[in-house]
């Protein structure tokens, strides 16, 4: 067997931990908490403690002000990283995520890959083409999604295809969906490249009025996003549907806000676009008994 084995572990952190990451998971108001509700308990608790690490890790840079703070930050947690493999942490976090690496066997390199992600973003960059780019949100997302089905369970090696496809996925709705706060913060992600063949400015991602060339640039990410969604589909193994169901549901939801997205292009200059909590719980509920009707 392939991955996490499917029956859910019993759940292994010190309470205080775990209460710990599941408050700050709570607090975040993440789309993925939609899909966190639907897990078995020790797998949800597990989901809680590896998303509170990523949250912390990220928020390191983007919640900070000072440059050489966020450096000091980023190392923290690759120290903390680093002692939780060897079951030293020292942080509440990554206490919590040490006590359930003794039962899912997530990989550390996936978890340097995301804080290496992350360092990317401790000075500006920009990305000449989409395989440069794609380079960024592997680190940054496809990472984590490596990290979840270990916890989620699989049977099905391709299902780490799925993964990392739909993690670029969810990266490039980000993307997308940050568009304007990004560029003003100095952050461009979007390629170099595919800018300049839709005539596309830096200050065109600053503006709070769309230009021609603004929309026919977010209409083509919108296509390539929706198409990286459309091969995480196909490559979801048939046999694991019921155990990625917390993915499935995760991607259901970033698609439909994708879509949002593409219908109202010039919206994201002056809001954030978003989905209302019923609409994601109904999302959620209604993949999770596709899923489980659908599942092997």
């Amino acid at each position: 067997m392939t991955g996490a084995p499917h029956p859910a572990p019993a759940a292994t952190a010190p309470q205080a931990d775990q209460g710990y990451v599941t408050r700050l998971t709570r607090r975040s108001h993440t789309n993925f908490y939609y899909a966190f509700l639907f897990l078995p308990r020790p797998r949800r608790e597990a989901i809680h403690a590896l998303y509170a690490f990523c949250r912390q890790v990220d928020d390191s840079v983007d919640a900070s002000t000072d440059p050489e703070e966020a450096v000091r930050r980023v190392a923290f947690w690759r120290r903390e990283l680093a002692a939780a493999y060897e079951a030293t942490p020292t942080h509440p976090v990554t206490r919590a995520l040490a006590s359930h690496l003794r039962v899912y066997p997530i990989r550390e390199r996936d978890l340097e890959d995301v804080i290496d992600g992350v360092a990317m973003d401790l000075e500006p960059r920009r990305y000449a083409t989409w395989e440069e780019l794609r380079v960024y949100c592997h680190r940054v997302a496809s990472a984590v999604g490596l990290a979840c089905i270990e916890i989620f369970g699989y049977r099905n090696a391709r299902a780490r295809d799925y993964a990392m496809t739909l993690g670029l996925a969810f990266q490039m709705t980000n993307i997308l969906r940050d568009v304007r706060s990004d560029a003003v913060r100095g952050r461009i992600y979007l390629p170099a490249d595919t800018m300049a063949r839709h005539g596309c400015h830096d200050g065109d991602l600053r503006a709070t009025a769309a230009t021609e060339a603004f929309r026919s640039l977010m209409r083509a990410e919108c296509a390539r996003t929706r198409a990286l969604f459309e091969e995480a589909r196909r490559l979801l193994p048939r046999r694991d549907r019921r155990s990625l169901c917390a993915a499935s549901i995760m991607g259901g939801i970033y698609e439909a806000i994708l879509d949002k997205i593409d219908r109202r292009v010039d919206r994201v200059l002056v809001e954030r676009t978003a989905l209302s909590r019923p609409r994601k719980f109904a999302l959620a509920a209604g993949l999770y008994l596709r899923s489980m009707a659908g599942g092997a």
